[in-house]
């Protein structure tokens, strides 16, 4: 009788399952081994960044210590951004995620509930968007970052690399295009005003500010006196 061929035989090589080991083992490892790299190392680009300079808007950033900028940037981020900042072991608001959870589940429209940790692991290292795998991802990162990173820190990383303006990324060169001075030279009404611009810098300026933008600085300059030791942790 000749030689036939196996009437069953796996279309994969005997090592698939060594490779999807490994590749589950680099997906799992890789992401925390970097956040703890950038804990010490300035990151020196972001996917944002990257996207931007695709489009066509010149990258302009200037990495500075927390300690080089104004401590009222930082307290006008957390009057705008996330009230509760240093109050969340987890990088998260769970009151706020409750709360979408219950509009999304009532069939209304989500308001957001992204604190400033994961607005720092989704700058770092993931695209722009809503989609609901780039929000899987993030809320995966989220609390490795703030488990590995100290309030400080993130705060330090957020500021050097949010987007203040089309390809305009970070407190210093923030504050030198639209003030023309250094972050650490920043008042607290400019402070307020760069914070303002924050959920759409390709719409609004801090330097030439619309009403609007005007109105939300009030309220953020307003809300910082208010907050008292929800602060603390930037002190």
């Amino acid at each position: 009788m000749g030689w036939q061929e196996p009437l069953h035989r796996s279309p994969r090589g005997p090592g698939w399952r060594k490779r999807l080991a490994r590749i589950a083992l680099a997906f799992l490892l890789l992401p925390p081994a970097v956040i703890a790299l950038f804990l010490f190392v300035p990151p020196p680009v972001t996917p944002l960044m990257l996207i931007r300079s695709v489009q066509g808007h010149e990258m302009r950033r200037d990495w500075v210590p927390l300690a080089s900028i104004a401590p009222a940037l930082a307290e006008s981020v957390v009057a705008a951004e996330d009230n509760l900042f240093c109050r969340e072991p987890f990088g998260f608001d769970l009151g706020a995620l409750r709360g979408e959870a219950e509009a999304w589940w009532e069939g209304e429209r989500p308001r957001g509930a992204s604190t400033i940790t994961m607005q720092t692991a989704k700058n770092l290292l993931l695209w722009p968007g809503r989609d609901p795998l780039r929000k899987a991802i993030e809320a995966w990162l989220t609390p490795q970052v703030a488990l590995l990173w100290p309030k400080r820190r993130v705060m330090e990383v957020y500021l050097n690399i949010v987007e203040f303006g089309p390809g305009l990324y970070g407190a210093e060169a923030a504050a030198r295009a639209h003030f023309n001075k250094p972050a650490s030279a920043l008042t607290a009404r400019e402070a307020a005003r760069l914070a303002a611009v924050l959920p759409s810098p390709l719409n609004w300026s801090a330097a030439r500010p619309s009403d609007h933008v005007l109105r939300r600085a009030a309220v953020i300059e307003r809300r910082v006196g208010q907050l008292g030791p929800l602060l603390d942790c930037l002190r």
